[in-house]
C-alpha cells in the first residue's frame, strides 16, 4: 500500500512537472508573439518600352472650306508617304478625322483673322516597333521640305511609350523585394541580439512603371515594395 502511494505521488510530481513546463513553454510562445519587426523590400528594373503612340499633329489654314480641304488632303498624304517610305505599315497608321474651327466665329476677337478658317489634323502612329518610331520622331523635321510644319500637340496630343510585359518580370521582382526585406530584418535581429522567425504578416505593394526621366520616356522604371512583419526570438 505504502508503495502504491509513493508511485502515484511520483507520477503526480513529474505530472506537475511537466505541466509547468508546458506553462512556461506556451507563456514563452506568448509573449515572443508581441517582439515583431516591420520592414520594406524594393524591387526595381530598367526596361525598354515596347509599344509607342506617335501623334503626328499639322496644321492648316484658309479663307475658303475648299482651299483648306486641297491643302489637308495633300499634307495628309505627304506625311502617310513619309511613314510608309520609312516602314510604318498600314496597319499602324491612323487619319483621324480633321478638326475645323471658324476663326470669325470667335466673337471675343480683337480684329479680324488672317484667314477665316484653322484645320487641325492629325495622323496617329502606334507601333511595337519603339526604335523605328522614336527615329523617325527625330527626323520628322524632314516634312518641312513638303512645306509640313509637325506642331506640338499639347497634353492630349503627346506621344506616349507603354511597357506591357509585367507580368513577364512580377515574379523575379516579387522574390527579389522579399529577399531584401529578410535581410534587413536578420540585421534588425542581428542588432538586438534576436533571432528572426517566421513570417507574421505579408503584403504586396502595387507595381508602378514611370519614365525614367524626361528625355528617354522609351525608358521605363518599374518599381515594387513588399511590407512584411516578421517575429522576433531569443
Amino acid at each position: 500500500m505504502k508503495q502504491k502511494t509513493i508511485i502515484s505521488a511520483s507520477i503526480l510530481a513529474v505530472g506537475i512537472i511537466f505541466l509547468g513546463l508546458f506553462l512556461k513553454q506556451g507563456i514563452d510562445n506568448f509573449s515572443y508573439r508581441d517582439r515583431i519587426v516591420t520592414v520594406r523590400g524594393l524591387a526595381e528594373r530598367e526596361v525598354k518600352a515596347n509599344s509607342v503612340t506617335w501623334p503626328v499633329v499639322y496644321q492648316c489654314a484658309a479663307n475658303d472650306l475648299s482651299t483648306i480641304y486641297q491643302d489637308i488632303t495633300s499634307k495628309s498624304n505627304a506625311i502617310v508617304k513619309f511613314l510608309k517610305a520609312n516602314g510604318i505599315q498600314d496597319n499602324e497608321i491612323e487619319i483621324i478625322a480633321p478638326s475645323v474651327t471658324d476663326n470669325q466665329a470667335n466673337r471675343y476677337a480683337n480684329s479680324m483673322p488672317l484667314n477665316r478658317y484653322t484645320v487641325d489634323g492629325v495622323i496617329v502612329v502606334t507601333s511595337n516597333n519603339v526604335d523605328l518610331v522614336t527615329s523617325l520622331i527625330k527626323r520628322q523635321s524632314e516634312l518641312l521640305k513638303e512645306g509640313i510644319a509637325v506642331v506640338s500637340g499639347g497634353w492630349e496630343n503627346r506621344t506616349t511609350y507603354n511597357y506591357t510585359e509585367l507580368n513577364t518580370i512580377k515574379p523575379e521582382m516579387i522574390a527579389e523585394a522579399t529577399a531584401n526585406a529578410r535581410e534587413a530584418a536578420k540585421k534588425f535581429a542581428e542588432d538586438s541580439d534576436s533571432k528572426l522567425g517566421k513570417i507574421k504578416t505579408a503584403a504586396q505593394g502595387q507595381f508602378t512603371i514611370s519614365d525614367r526621366d524626361s528625355y528617354t520616356p522609351y525608358i521605363k522604371n518599374v518599381r515594387v515594395v513588399s511590407t512584411i512583419t516578421y517575429y522576433l526570438e531569443d
